[in-house]
């Protein structure tokens, strides 16, 4: 039996694919959905990347993946040189991005809270437009460039999103920041 690399389109599960098909091994690539049925039976957090080796054995945290599938085939060179230097820049950078992957889990259930509370709203406060919708235009922004699937399961923060940049004076700030 092969080592089996869990995956989901659009998901950071790619970084470690590609690591795979760098070291060269046979392994398994099963494509699951983020949260589904499936991958809750295999990791409880429902998500990916999550590898799985052949005695059942599952690793969860993409850091420890990295370092995992480093260590294991060493030959294939994914983690730089020996030297003690390269193994802290390795592990420094792997921190960076779980700390990322924690922000990016904390906006995503920011944003949650926010859908929720704009079910039957047009705007954040009852009636009318707000300095909060305008706070929250530039992070809502942000996350649907930055946030691992963008907004798509937050249909209530997309609609608010799509009334802002609708709005002339909204419009006229985007043309004047871009034009200069």
């Amino acid at each position: 039996m092969l080592p089996t690399l869990y995956v989901a389109v659009g998901a950071c599960s790619l970084a470690q694919h590609i690591a795979l098909e760098w070291i060269g091994k046979p392994y398994d690539a099963a494509r699951v959905a983020l949260g589904s049925k499936e991958l809750l039976a295999i990791n409880p957090a429902g998500a990916v990347p999550t590898p799985g080796e052949d005695d059942g054995w599952v690793l969860k945290q993409a850091g420890a993946i990295f370092d995992y599938l480093a260590s294991k085939q060493p030959e294939a060179g994914l983690v730089g040189s020996d030297s003690r230097r390269a193994k802290a820049e390795a592990q420094s950078e792997a921190a960076r991005r779980a700390e990322v992957d924690a922000e990016h889990k904390q906006a995503a259930k920011q944003f949650d809270i926010l859908n929720r509370h704009l079910e039957r709203r047009e705007y954040i406060l009852d009636g009318r437009r707000s300095v909060i919708d305008a706070y929250s235009f530039s992070m809502i922004r942000w996350a649907k460039k930055l946030l691992p699937g963008g907004l798509q399961e937050f249909r209530n923060v997309r609609a608010l999103h799509d009334r802002l940049a609708a709005d002339t004076a909204v419009q006229s700030v985007l043309t004047r920041v871009t034009a200069g």
